[in-house]
């Protein structure tokens, strides 16, 4: 039967596919709008099947957090090109997974494609979506944050849309966590910003932090070599890089050499006790240089340097009239841990001249 120019306009308004392949997909189902449908998206999973070899590290970081900030979810969707992560199509696909994985607190990327979206599989709706906008799109991570009467969730999703973060902070009650909901966003800013991999210090493993340890201080000596050449002050070396190798015997032991150092300078006795909390916690800002770069917690505040982001989220607490401790906190970065392929266009080109 001939296909009329009316159906073919029906068809790409219902499924956004190409006129041509509109066109193609009538002629072959005798004009039938549904079985025309079906065999497109029957065209689009080949479609995708094809690009599967294709790295998708491009995309975008979607967040949802509920009204009472008891609930906050984020998810990672991939494309293979910045330019598609800016396409509304593509916008609306994150929206509609990260409302689902906030909807349903799946916390599994396979599972996700089984939960129920409109009495289907959430799979039909995303498959659709992505044959739509016509590139390898997946999902890869995706995670939620709950929080009980006393606690709050909150985060933020940076203006690039390809870093996004939640924190969860525990309070001693609810009022208190009502009002600390804007601190958990300052939180996430900081964090998105300050790249931490883990909540505390405590996190460490012993032999990572004693790799870490030989490497920070070699790469500290060297640097001071440049320094000295270009007449620049030198770098304090550290002995240690974490809080946790600053045991109560080290501490007493720097503590003793502070003391003997003042003795030496013929500072008198009576003032030490002074002098000796301010070059104590110097030591120990010198000697967790680790903690301050990876453990969130522990890292100089960005709206506050005077003090760690424990203390200004203590301070806020107490601002309230409560206690507030950060307790977990998650952040995504699109693209993180995938290669990404590198392209030889001249040696492309003379694959296809050949």
């Amino acid at each position: 039967m001939a296909v009329t120019a009316a159906q073919v306009k029906e068809l790409r308004q219902a499924t956004d596919a190409p006129m041509m392949d509109c066109k193609k997909a009538l002629t072959e189902n005798d004009g039938d709008m549904e079985k025309a449908t079906e065999w497109l998206k029957e065209r689009g999973v080949a479609k995708s099947a094809k690009k599967a070899d294709r790295i998708a590290a491009e995309g975008s970081i979607g967040f949802k957090v509920a009204a009472d900030f008891k609930t906050a979810s984020l998810v990672e969707v991939n494309s293979e090109t910045d330019f598609v992560a800016q396409n509304d199509g593509f916008k609306d696909l994150v929206s509609k997974t990260v409302t689902q994985v906030f909807n349903t607190q799946c916390d599994d990327a396979v599972a996700l494609r089984e939960t129920e979206l409109d009495g289907a599989a959430f799979s039909a709706y995303f498959d659709q979506a992505v044959a739509k906008i016509g590139e390898k799109i997946e999902y890869r991570r995706l995670t939620t944050l709950t929080a009980d009467a006393n606690s709050v969730v909150n985060g933020y999703v940076h203006s690039t849309t390809r870093i996004g973060v939640v924190v969860a902070i525990e309070c001693d009650s609810a009022k208190t966590a009502e009002a600390l909901a804007p601190v958990a966003k300052q939180v996430a800013m900081h964090a998105s910003a300050m790249k931490p991999t883990t909540l505390s210090y405590k996190d460490f493993d012993a032999d990572f932090v004693a790799a870490e340890t030989k490497g920070r201080i070699e790469a500290i000596k060297i640097e001071n070599e440049e320094r000295a050449r270009l007449k620049k002050p030198l770098i304090n070396v550290p002995d240690y890089i974490s809080m946790s190798q600053l045991t109560d015997d080290v501490l007493a032991q720097a503590e003793e050499n502070i003391k003997a150092t003042l003795k030496e300078q013929g500072k008198p006795e009576k003032i030490w006790d002074k002098i000796v909390p301010g070059q104590l916690a110097r030591f120990i800002a010198d000697n967790t240089t680790l903690d301050k770069e990876q453990a969130l917690v522990d890292q100089d505040y960005v709206l506050d340097d005077k003090m760690t982001v424990a203390e200004a989220v203590a301070a806020a607490g107490k601002a309230a009239g409560g206690t507030a401790e950060i307790t977990a906190f998650i952040r995504l970065e699109v693209g993180e841990g995938i290669e990404k392929k590198v392209d030889d266009f001249a040696a492309e080109v003379a694959a296809q001249m050949g």
